[in-house]
């Protein structure tokens, strides 16, 4: 944007509603640039450890939900409960899609909370407990018949969707209510995406021995989310007690400015960064929402070896976490558009060596290696990079709406992870895939190498292409400046 138009925005002139003087600015903003003029960080500000792991410690609580369903969900359903691949993968992608739009209420209600516990952090508190009782009741099919079984899972399947909206939308808005500072943000965002992916790692080689310990069946799985579910719930109290919303508006006419929901989206129209940002975080869950789903029917019908559910998972997760360690500097340096983008080319790498036997476990295995290393920058951008929207937005607007920005990271996670699990139900349908175990055709074996290599590999090359229109990074310094300049 050149000067004009900067100044313009400055005296509230444009297609914006003018903001009253001193409307603009937020509190903890301290600019300093970092030493290769890619990321701005507010100097001063330090976040304690114990508050970095309880952040972190709210996505641990959710993946020991909602990956161990997206994981296993339709392998239970097709394999246990005996309902149709294609029926499934449509009642999916329903649910997350009608769920996308529910988080964009979501991001209006947390902007409009106020409570003695801050806007978003008391919504962990409220439903810690209801997530867990709707995930077990997930699982909780009743043996009736065939249509109604559907009617059941279509009803359950949407509650747990809309209590983790609840959640995950104001857990999300958190990392831009607890600090300004961008490399704090990446830091809390590194904790979050390690403990997260700890959790995927747990539940990928815990739930199917769980299960089974536990007699099998429906009802080894039923228990199996009960002690999920409950440490579930300890875990987001535990976010609750150690973290501490401290970002606010300078001023208190703005706290005090009622922004309108037509307003609040008008925002998100004109925020292009959190549109890329929003775009990016769709692709990347079809992404893992076919890499999580799938892996299960290419261990058993490729692998032949269901246990390589978890050594393939536990291969991935322990390199994106080994690779994490690193990701917060690098993207100091380099900016996280660069490093995602480097980091998807080594995930196709991974890919490639894959391709050279599908069947070969050695091989399988190592390409799993150089993939969890190349999705490390991902994993630890992706939020962070959809934080600093919020400064752009407020920047280019005069309002400040995390609620709704987050709301669109949600959006994306809800619906991305929906397309991806419907598209494992519909062209395993398409493939002629039959659940229960037993030969399947070629047409069959080949959709599931398309789900777990060729589709993957695609979105890796569409996430590339996204990230080029991404800049951001370089302009984050001088917007910071401006709204420190506006107060």
């Amino acid at each position: 944007m050149d000067s004009d138009n900067i100044h313009k925005h400055a005296l509230g002139v444009g297609r914006c509603t003018p903001i009253p003087k001193g409307l603009h600015m937020t509190t903890n903003i301290n600019t300093q640039a970092g030493s290769h003029g890619d990321v701005a960080s507010t100097s001063g500000e330090q976040i304690s450890l114990l508050e970095k792991i309880g952040y972190g410690c709210g996505d641990l609580a959710s993946n020991f939900i909602w990956q161990a369903m997206s994981i296993f969900i339709v392998y239970y359903y097709t394999d246990v409960i005996g309902v149709a691949a294609g029926v499934i993968g449509s009642i999916m992608l329903f649910s997350r899609v009608f769920d996308g739009v529910s988080d964009v209420a979501m991001g209006y209600v947390i902007d409009k909370t106020t409570s003695r516990h801050g806007k978003a952090r008391p919504w962990l508190l409220w439903l810690a407990v209801p997530f867990a009782v709707s995930a077990v009741l997930l699982f909780a099919v009743p043996d009736i018949d065939p249509f109604w079984q559907v009617v059941y899972i279509a009803i359950t399947y949407n509650i747990v969707c809309l209590v983790y909206t609840g959640l995950n939308v104001p857990y999300g808005t958190m990392n831009s209510l607890i600090t300004q500072d961008q490399y704090q943000r990446s830091l809390l965002n590194v904790f979050r995406m390690s403990l997260a992916l700890a959790g995927v790692l747990l539940v990928s080689n815990l739930t199917l021995p769980l299960a089974t310990l536990f007699g099998g069946g429906q009802s080894g799985w039923v228990l199996t989310f009960m002690i999920f579910g409950s440490i579930g719930t300890a875990l987001f109290i535990f976010t609750f007690r150690t973290t501490k919303e401290r970002v606010q508006p300078a001023s208190q006419a703005q706290r005090d400015t009622k922004v309108s929901l037509r307003e609040s989206l008008m925002t998100l129209r004109q925020n292009r960064y959190w549109a890329l940002a929003t775009a990016f975080i769709l692709l990347t869950y079809i992404f893992n929402a076919l890499n999580s789903g799938a892996v299960v029917f290419y261990a058993e019908y490729i692998l032949d070896n269901t246990w390589m559910v978890g050594i393939v998972t536990t291969a991935y997760i322990a390199f994106i976490l080994l690779g994490m360690v690193v990701v917060a500097p690098i993207t100091k340096r380099y900016g996280k558009r660069n490093a995602i983008i480097v980091g998807e080319v080594i995930t196709i790498l991974g890919y490639l060596i894959m391709l050279i036997d599908l069947t070969n476990v050695t091989l399988i295995i190592a390409g799993t290696i150089i993939r969890g290393i190349g999705k490390a920058p991902i994993n630890g951008s992706m939020f962070a990079m959809l934080g600093d929207t919020v400064e752009y937005g407020e920047w280019k607007t005069g309002i400040r709406n995390e609620g709704m920005v987050y709301s669109g990271g949600s959006m994306g996670i809800k619906v991305g992870s929906g397309l991806g699990t419907a598209l494992i139900g519909w062209i395993l349908a398409l493939g002629g895939y039959i659940g229960g175990g037993g030969e399947q055709t070629a047409a069959a074996l080949f959709s599931i190498q398309a789900l777990f290599i060729y589709l993957p590999l695609a979105i890796c090359v569409l996430i590339i292409l996204l990230m080029l229109f991404y800049d951001l990074d370089k302009r984050y310094p001088k917007i910071i400046q401006d709204l420190k300049a506006r107060a």
